[in-house]
């Protein structure tokens, strides 16, 4: 019998039992491997502070509409990246056959049928290791913001947050040769991020102040802040030079009462870019996709060129789904990656 992973209420997850799932003409059965956690949406589905479920978002109107929402409890559309292995296709398939190991988004259940054009070039590229497909999505994140920022070699990047999310933009900038300082509270992630390339710069104390220093007066010429919090943010700001650039690619959420616009916002001219994975940077949208996102990401992975194992820390069965999330909700200093294994053998 297949499986889902469900949002009764926040704070409530279960297990629900459905169906085994068939594929039509032009689908393809999948059966999950593993699932990833995302820290930053998903929690907020969690907690129940994201704001699709306060008010609906209108696509057409691009705006947050009173009257109605996006989300509602139960839920069970939420996972953030999936990898299987294709169980069966439907007779009008020719692009997969079963045994194939694919990635992409499909939520947290143990069985999938996916439209197959939804899975071209999705197919795990040869001797990657099958977890580094759970990590498609947070490392398209990453990416974008990285795109947003639009950083030139020789200068200097300041990333706010080592979270998962965080540590693959600085691997992904000091890959580059680009100079990273790499702030956090947490020295296991700070020297994480040291491994990887960075210089860390402790998130208590005056961050701005540091990074001035450390960049002779000038500021950072870039600044992408990943933590989702306002005076992260505010920081953020005071940490670009004169006419730099912030990149805001965190979830915030709630009012942004610690932003101080009249500081060194005003007097820097200091840019703010928002960076939201729902579509790549403006200028570069005649060449970028979100699909190029995606594959460039297992490219990447698969080159040797970005490496996300060593953030994995927590692997669950999928049943005990619940523990997971209690874990992201009140984590422990080591916690990065957490991930749902949903191979029979694994419960």
């Amino acid at each position: 019998m297949a499986y889902l992973v469900e949002l009764t209420e926040p704070r409530l997850v279960g297990i629900r039992p459905y169906a085994d799932p068939a594929p039509g003409t032009n689908e393809v059965l999948v059966r999950t491997w593993y699932s990833g956690i995302s820290a930053g949406t998903e929690l907020a589905t969690y907690r129940g502070t994201n704001p699709y479920l306060e008010r609906r978002w209108d696509p057409e109107m691009a705006l947050f509409m009173s009257g109605g929402t996006t989300f509602s409890y139960p839920l069970d559309v939420w996972g953030y990246s999936e990898v299987g292995v294709v169980e069966g296709v439907g007779h009008d398939v020719t692009s997969l056959k079963a045994g194939d190991v694919v990635w992409g988004m499909w939520g947290h259940r143990s069985h999938a049928v996916i439209p197959a054009e939804r899975l071209d070039g999705h197919r795990l590229p040869a001797g990657l290791d099958p977890m580094v497909g759970t990590f498609d999505r947070v490392g398209a994140v990453a990416l974008n913001s990285v795109l947003a920022a639009g950083a030139f070699l020789g200068e200097t990047v300041v990333v706010f947050g080592q979270g998962v999310i965080g540590l693959l933009t600085t691997q992904l900038l000091a890959g580059q040769g680009i100079e990273v300082l790499a702030v956090d509270r947490n020295p296991d992630r700070l020297e994480s991020a040291r491994q990887f390339g960075a210089i860390p710069v402790e998130a208590d104390g005056d961050v701005a102040l540091t990074v001035w220093q450390q960049t002779d007066g000038r500021g950072a010429d870039r600044v992408i802040e990943l933590t989702g919090a306002y005076p992260a943010l505010h920081e953020a700001i005071r940490c670009a030079g004169v006419d730099g650039t912030v990149v805001a690619g965190g979830f915030y959420q709630g009012a942004a009462s610690a932003l101080r616009l009249g500081e060194e916002f005003h007097h820097n001219r200091v840019r703010l870019v928002p960076s939201q994975i729902g579509a790549v940077p403006t200028v570069l949208r005649r060449r970028w996709t979100r699909q190029r996102l995606d594959s460039t990401v297992m490219q990447l992975c698969a080159r040797g060129r970005l490496d996300p194992l060593p953030l994995v820390t927590h692997v669950l069965p999928a049943e005990r789904a619940a523990e997971a999330y209690e874990l992201l909700d009140d984590p422990p200093a080591d916690l990065l990656q957490v991930i749902l294994d949903f191979r029979p053998e694994s419960g």
